[in-house]
């Protein structure tokens, strides 16, 4: 994952990672209550799945929001529908939380459609975000986790939208942090986040990087272990996986929160 630093004025976050500060696994805990929102039924565990199980090794209360059903990874397949694969990725999601050591109660489903999540601006964004508000307002998280917010996708870049606005008319102070999933092989891109508009840092999961590792390989639809119809189904590629299997996982830390 390593590469020279840009020579630019304004260098890439996710260029050489472990330059940035490693925090222990007992940091953790220090994020108290804690939700992850995830684009897609799979994100969570492989932006945050360590994080997740050190939450619930240290006793701390966490919860998974999955925004979209994941239903568009193979169009194609006759054997999967869309209606069936979404169910699929649900189950797949809640045996990679149980891998993690969370229960069932803790993972949320909204079933937006795969890259249909409503637009700011529109009747269904005001919609979705009294929604979102709602149920951060029922949780009390003191930290909330979304996706990077340029994460080369049109269900992380939907999803910052939304939790941006539903977290903005709260009074409670929640910290904010980001995650990068299809950021990273896209490093030194202009997707990634700069040293200019944020700051990261590592946390050390290597206690827990097995489990992590389980809750990834539960997700067997995206790993090309279940849907054979559809050549041209999405397949989390092996040099993918590889981001994943760092002993730390890094977040963001905007600037302009």
């Amino acid at each position: 994952m390593s590469a020279p630093l840009s020579t630019s004025a304004s260098t890439g976050l996710l260029v050489s990672p472990e330059r940035h500060r490693l925090r222990p696994a007992e940091a953790a805990a220090a994020l108290g209550r804690t939700i992850v929102f995830a684009p897609h039924p799979d994100d969570e565990s492989l932006g945050c799945g360590g994080l997740l199980a050190l939450l619930v090794q240290a006793g701390v209360g966490a919860h998974v929001v999955i925004m979209t059903d994941g239903s568009l990874s193979h169009p194609n397949s006759i054997t999967h529908s869309r209606a069936r694969l979404s169910a699929i990725r649900e189950d797949e999601t809640v045996d990679a939380i149980a891998a993690l050591g969370m229960p069932s109660t803790t993972v949320h489903f909204l079933r937006y459609r795969d890259c249909g999540l409503p637009a700011p601006g529109s009747a269904a964004f005001t919609e979705a975000t009294a929604r979102l508000r709602a149920l951060v307002a029922e949780i009390r998280p003191e930290t909330v986790l979304v996706p990077w917010r340029r994460d080369a996708h049109c269900a992380p870049t939907g999803t910052w939208h939304l939790l941006r606005a539903a977290v903005a008319a709260l009074h409670d102070k929640i910290l904010w942090l980001e995650y990068p999933v299809w950021a990273w092989p896209q490093a030194a891109g202009g997707v990634a986040p700069r040293d200019d508009e944020a700051s990261a840092w590592r946390l050390d999961i290597s206690t827990v990087l097995a489990r992590k590792q389980r809750a990834i390989t539960q997700h067997r639809s995206q790993l090309g272990r279940l849907i054979h119809d559809d050549p041209g189904g999405f397949v989390l590629a092996p040099e993918m996986l590889t981001y994943f299997e760092q002993p730390w996982e890094l977040f963001i830390e905007p600037h302009d929160v």
